[in-house]
């Protein structure tokens, strides 16, 4: 354990080990990743949520490389062949690919060539000439024996089994051909035997067809683009050397096992014979293995990042606030499903209008939606933005509505897995599918944040080849994600739902359900403290989660800041210093400059803990996000038919990725601008230009109706 700090502080550049000491005791006594990164400064010496997780994740890692290491000694101990020097290298290692090296020639396998020649008798004859002193062909004739042996035929390519399987084994031999393929190796790619190219699958890996790079270079998106098109049946995959570095490998591994000092020329040739069946046979395919499944981790987990960055923004996307809103679900044949919405989100009124073809019932639709607006008190309108949704969305723009009114087009991605799910059942079981939609609708534009956790994340549509990765490390990473947008907000404790409430550090769906049932049977909570009274929820509990709940109107006004319950007293304190209440201290700026912070310093409480509450102060409460701003889409644009290259247009952000960014102009089909067209200046990650949800301006390149693919710049556009 002790050294696993160490491996982590040096991993990650940390200024002192004591960072990633204090850190691994607090996630091991329990500690949520949002609870460290904010109230425990002091002991991380002010470590992010960023290098937080970075911590735990390493933590997790290296665990799981030392228990391994206790299963590979138990297995070589139980042989009876665990050497003092063996014992050694392997607690000394903390890579998990030599670890394996290392522990290949005791691992139990399955019957293999060499080991059938063991059990002829023939391993003494590999041992001997491995020493290169004496002639094959006369020291084979002493071990010619009946069927298993017939000839010195059999004898030699029995030896030369084992020889090469010892060479399969060797650790040494595996990390040269490890580093040279990994430092040299190119990836290649070609159309599968058989494969039509004008087939509509085939046509998507075109670019593939005859593709070669060296595989250190390749970009995680072409590996993961590569990796689809041969599980597809499309392309087929190698990894390989040049022919002059393949010579050169080759000589390396020689000098491994050749004797340069043996006289016997006819054994040195066996040798190398079996050096190279070893390498072709056995080290290299399992090395290829090996490096194409790394660089496809590492691909993994860069559009894991990318998809985790995308989700982040979007949960983190400005709030319309509690407004009276009106969302319409947009289509053409079943029409347009309508629903008003109370400012906390409820439920209050549900009809269909039917405003385009084939019905084409505009006047009807017009003067309804007229009607809702002022019956309802209606603040705000949220069209989804799906099949009709430019054409509802103008039909809106053309009612006359008041100046106040806003109108938004809102992202229906997920929308329909929330109206099918078991949560929208719960919420609205006397209500089908199409109300449950237009209702997700309308609140994601009241509350991004407390909407989409009700979600799965994949089904959001922000990611790249989500399908594709590891479906358990995304999960981990986007729920991280999620419980840290939903702390860094914060939650209302008497209006948060219980999918909500379930991402606030140290709940879970268990609490977060007693929590609502408590609030349901006894009414608001009056205070954080109250907290201690919901069933099962504990000291521990209440210390990780009290400082990211928000009670309004409490009694104390700490209750609705971060500020955690355990410095309250420190608060009161600096009031009763001044001569003034709490209340009094959180108002007032004035009041606040006159604290010498320096006075409160304890020995649990330094200076960044101190700082942070006045900080919390200064925000006055303030959602931390930023404040909507209306969009709207350039007229006559309504599907890509509308696209003409050369025209300036408005656009959304909606998707970003590591080879460019996806826009929504409203022609029903987004462009893409590749990342050379992001700037006029080199351009590494496109999330440095744009972030999701952005508008933006674009001017279209092309338009390639066959593929239906638009091809945008942002170069010279602000």
């Amino acid at each position: 354990m002790a050294v696993i700090p160490e491996l982590i502080a040096r991993q990650l550049s940390l200024s002192s080990v004591g960072q990633a000491e204090h850190t691994i005791r607090l996630l091991d006594d329990g500690c949520t990743v949002p609870f460290i990164s904010r109230y425990r400064k002091e002991a991380t010496s002010g470590l992010d949520e960023v290098a937080v997780e970075r911590i735990r994740d390493l933590y997790a890692k290296y665990t799981d490389l030392e228990k391994r290491k206790t299963t590979v000694l138990q297995t070589i101990d139980e042989q009876g062949k665990l050497t003092a020097e063996l014992r050694e290298a392997i607690e000394g290692c903390w890579d998990g690919s030599v670890l394996e090296d290392l522990y290949l020639p005791y691992k139990p396998k399955r019957r293999t060539r060499g080991m059938v020649a063991r059990e002829r008798g023939l391993e003494p004859l590999a041992a001997t000439l491995m020493r290169q002193a004496e002639d094959p062909e006369r020291l084979a004739g002493r071990f010619v024996r009946g069927e298993e042996v017939p000839d010195v035929a059999a004898a030699l390519a029995g030896a030369a089994d084992i020889v090469a399987e010892w060479v399969g084994e060797s650790a040494a031999a595996r990390e040269r051909v490890r580093r040279t393929f990994a430092s040299s190796g190119r990836i290649g790619a070609k159309r599968a035997r058989g494969v039509d190219a004008e087939a509509e699958e085939a046509v998507k890996y075109a670019d593939y067809f005859d593709w070669n790079e060296p595989l250190r270079h390749c970009a995680g998106h072409r590996l993961m683009a590569m990796v689809r098109g041969e599980k597809a049946g499309v392309l087929k995959l190698s990894l390989g050397l040049e022919a002059a570095q393949e010579e050169t490998l080759r000589e390396r591994l020689e000098r491994i096992f050749v004797r340069r000092e043996a006289q016997n020329r006819a054994a040195v040739r066996f040798v190398q014979e079996a050096v190279a069946e070893g390498y072709k046979r056995l080290i290299r395919p399992s090395i290829e293995t090996e490096l194409l499944g790394a660089a496809k981790e590492r691909a993994e987990e860069e559009a894991i990042r990318v998809f985790a960055e995308n989700l982040r923004q979007l949960l983190l996307a400005a709030p319309l606030g509690q407004k009276n809103t009106l969302a319409i679900d947009p289509g053409f044949r079943t029409g347009c499903k309508v629903v008003c919405l109370d400012r906390q989100g409820n439920l209050l009124h549900n009809e269909t209008i039917y405003p385009h073809p084939p019905q084409g019932r505009r006047a009807e639709a017009e003067a309804t939606l007229r009607r809702l607006v002022r019956q309802y008190g209606i603040e705000a309108v949220a069209v989804g933005n799906g099949t009709a949704g430019r054409e509802t969305e103008q039909l809106v723009r053309g009612l006359g509505l008041p100046s106040a009114v806003g109108i938004y087009a809102v992202s229906e991605d997920g929308a329909s897995v929330y109206s099918a799910s078991a949560t929208a059942r719960e919420e609205f079981p006397d209500y089908d599918v199409t109300v449950r939609g237009s209702v997700s609708i309308g609140r994601r534009l009241m509350d991004p944040l407390a909407e989409l956790v009700k979600i799965d994340p994949k089904a959001i549509g922000v990611g790249q080849y989500q399908h594709d990765v590891d479906q358990a490390k995304l999960k981990r990473s986007l729920d991280s994600v999620v419980e840290s947008c939903v702390n860094r907000v914060g939650v209302n404790l008497n209006t948060a739902s219980k999918h909500l409430l379930t991402y606030v550090s140290g709940l879970g769906p268990v609490l977060a359900g007693n929590i609502v049932e408590y609030r349901a049977a006894n009414g608001a909570f009056g205070s954080r403290r109250e907290l201690l009274r919901v069933p099962r929820l504990g000291a521990k509990a209440f210390e990780q989660a009290a400082g990211f709940l928000r009670i309004d109107g409490a009694e104390n006004p700490l209750d609705n800041t971060a500020v955690h319950p355990e410095s309250y007293p420190i608060v009161e304190r600096m009031a009763a210093d001044l001569g003034a209440t709490v209340g009094e201290l959180v108002k007032d700026e004035a009041l606040r400059r006159k604290i010498d912070l320096k006075r409160y310093v304890t020995e649990g409480v330094g200076m960044q803990t101190l700082t942070q509450i006045m900080s919390e102060f200064t925000k006055g409460g303030r959602d931390p996000r930023a404040e909507i701003q209306e969009f709207q889409f350039a007229d006559g644009i309504r599907s890509i038919q509308d696209l003409q290259a050369g025209m300036i247009l408005p656009g959304i952000v909606t998707n970003i990725t590591n080879f460019g960014v996806f826009v929504d102009v409203g022609a029903k089909q987004d462009g893409l601008v590749h990342i050379s067209q992001l700037a006029d200046r080199f351009v590494q990650n496109p999330a440095e230009v744009v972030s999701l949800r952005q508008t933006v301006q674009v001017r279209v390149l092309e338009v390639d109706l066959g593929r239906k693919r638009v091809s945008l710049s942002m170069k010279g556009l602000s």
